[in-house]
């Protein structure tokens, strides 16, 4: 039997900002490079891409995000001296990127997310595509996007990753308007970016994992600015409704806000509890 749907191949990671809330820490360093136990968040983000079938990896950098790229180049000298001193180089299997597998394109101005994603529109050509926002750290098994790409392969269109959001953080994300819902699915048949609380259609926020249509690189075209001035996916989104399948998903997955100081430290103790060579010490730690 013919895939019904195009697969999704490529995946999109915006991260070019300057992860200003967690300063003076970013002030050198890409936020995405920032570490939850022993992998930088980017890693978290390339293995779930990579679990729901993701081939090409596009990272959308900016000014001064160079140690993106050359976390997932070969390190010669670090492996050779590692092999000579009979090191297993297994822990930096998961840092290797074969050849061809990760784009870098760049990202001048920050000018929004949905800029951003705009940036990577010839790499993504005419394919479907996923974008994951990597300080959105996704805990769960199977991973977000994989079941984010199960669900795009029963309904097609656009996927967005949802979540409840409470009342007086709407102004904070894209939220939907719902509509028909069916188990982990509602039908998207419309999205609203930071509405106020009084105005929100409803407390379902679009959160950092999207599964997308090659054609919201055509409205991005237009480069209209929206909240805050800035170039919205958001609203980029809202106008393929009604032109092509649009569902949000509510994942089996716990999501860890990590651009965020509190959320940061709350993903390390979370993660460190569910692995067993850690949780005795850090239950003693924070008893």
């Amino acid at each position: 039997m013919n895939q019904p749907f195009k697969p999704v191949r490529k995946a999109v990671f915006p991260v070019a900002g300057l992860g200003t809330r967690l300063l003076p820490a970013t002030k050198t360093m890409p936020k995405e490079m920032l570490t939850v136990i022993d992998r930088p968040l980017i890693q978290y983000a390339v293995d779930e891409a990579r679990e729901a079938g993701i081939e090409q990896l596009i990272l959308v950098t900016g000014r001064g995000k160079s140690a993106l790229v050359d976390y997932f180049d070969l390190s010669f000298e670090l492996e050779s001296t590692m092999r000579a001193k009979g090191k297993d180089l297994a822990v930096l299997e998961p840092s290797r990127v074969p050849y061809g597998e990760l784009i870098s394109v760049r990202q001048q101005e920050p000018l929004g997310l949905g800029h951003a994603v705009w940036c990577a529109r010839h790499v993504v050509g005419d394919e479907p595509f996923a974008v994951l926002l990597p300080d959105d750290l996704m805990a769960g098994t199977p991973g977000a996007l994989r079941q984010m790409v199960d669900a795009y392969n029963k309904v097609g269109g656009n996927i967005v990753c949802a979540e409840e959001v409470a009342p007086e953080k709407t102004a904070s994300y894209g939220i939907v308007t719902p509509g028909n819902m069916d188990g982990r699915l509602t039908e998207v048949r419309g999205l609203v970016e930071k509405p106020a609380p009084e105005v929100a259609p409803s407390l379902l926020g679009v959160i950092g994992r999207y599964i997308l249509q090659p054609e919201v690189m055509g409205v991005l075209d237009a480069q209209e600015p929206g909240a805050g001035g800035e170039i919205q996916l958001t609203d980029a989104m809202a106008k393929l409704i009604g032109r092509q399948p649009f569902h949000a998903v509510k994942v089996d997955a716990v999501r860890h806000d990590c651009g965020d100081r509190a959320g940061y430290v709350r993903a390390t103790i979370a993660l460190a509890l569910g692995r067993d060579d850690l949780r005795d010490v850090v239950r003693e730690a924070v008893a």
